[in-house]
């Protein structure tokens, strides 16, 4: 924990790791990807301002919620990284947050238009129900959280649409950026239960390793990203997806992608000594620039 701090930017440093707001910047991003992809002009501006505060607001208040119900697990689990743990946010505080910021999301989709208010709702009441429920049952779990990736990119393509009517006509490249993400962020959720298992196997959890073990859980992990990584190649390879076709800005960057997922691979396998928290977060730098390859793609080529 970071002491030379003031109290109040320690306060805040706790409220951005509660809210993980990085994570809702980048699905920001992601929404913005969707709609350049289905349209390859910007949003107006008024339609990106609430598709990000949807974005933020929905993000941030379920991560506080998944802290709130977590707080038992991550103290087994020594998860000094969480600031409930830490004690330096208190449960009711990220419980306030949740039901000052949840609405808001809500709010926010609802002026962007119709179906992106009901992929929001649809996917923003799944959240709770995970946050509550599922969150024991990582067999299941494991998947909506990958489902939350890949949703931005859908909501993006959604945003474009004039008509206030529920509709969705997505393109193939919307799909496999979708797929992609889905499949990365199922890999990186079972990383999390092998780096979790300890806690979570104290506290009854369903998970991969408890049914596998941790090497053959990492071995699936493998399984999700190798699918990614193949499927990485489909835009530069079929003409189907429109400027991606025979990109090579966007096949260098997604390269780079690729290799940090394939080393993660590696590790996964051949390190018995695998820093799974270090590679987690090698892993959403990767999806980071997987995002960058797909963006670069929709302007240069």
């Amino acid at each position: 924990m970071i002491t030379n701090l003031s109290p109040v930017a320690l306060k805040i440093k706790a409220i951005w790791e509660l809210m993980r707001l990085e994570h809702g910047v980048m699905i920001a991003i992601a929404i913005l990807i969707g709609s350049l992809i289905a349209s390859r002009n910007f949003p107006s501006y008024d339609k990106f301002i609430f598709t990000f505060f949807t974005a933020l607001f929905l993000e941030a208040s379920t991560f506080a919620l998944n802290d709130y119900y977590d707080f038992d697990i991550d103290k087994k689990n020594k998860r000094e990284d969480r600031p409930l743990v830490r004690g330096d946010l208190s449960k009711n505080a990220a419980l306030y947050l949740f039901f000052i910021l949840f609405p808001l999301g809500i709010i926010s989709s609802y002026f962007v238009n119709l179906t992106c208010f009901m992929i929001a709702l649809i996917t923003a009441i799944f959240a709770i129900f995970y946050d509550v429920i599922l969150k024991k049952i990582k067999l299941l779990g494991n998947f909506f959280i990958a489902y939350v990736m890949a949703i931005p990119f859908v909501f993006g393509a959604a945003s474009i649409l004039t008509e206030n009517v529920f509709s969705i006509n997505l393109s193939p490249a919307v799909f496999i950026i979708a797929f992609i993400a889905f499949l990365s962020g199922v890999g990186r959720e079972i990383m999390k239960d092998v780096m979790d298992f300890k806690g979570d196997k104290e506290e009854g959890v369903k998970s991969f390793p408890k049914y596998i073990g941790k090497k053959n859980s990492n071995i699936i992990a493998s399984v999700f990203y190798i699918s990614a990584i193949i499927l990485s190649f489909l835009p530069f390879l079929f003409q189907n997806y429109g400027f991606y076709y025979n990109n090579y800005f966007y096949l260098a960057v997604v390269l780079i992608t690729d290799a940090m997922l394939f080393w993660t691979v590696m590790k996964l396998i051949f390190d018995r000594n695998i820093n799974l928290k270090y590679y987690r977060k090698f892993t959403l730098i990767a999806l980071f620039m997987g995002l960058i390859a797909f963006l670069v793609g929709a302007f240069i080529g």
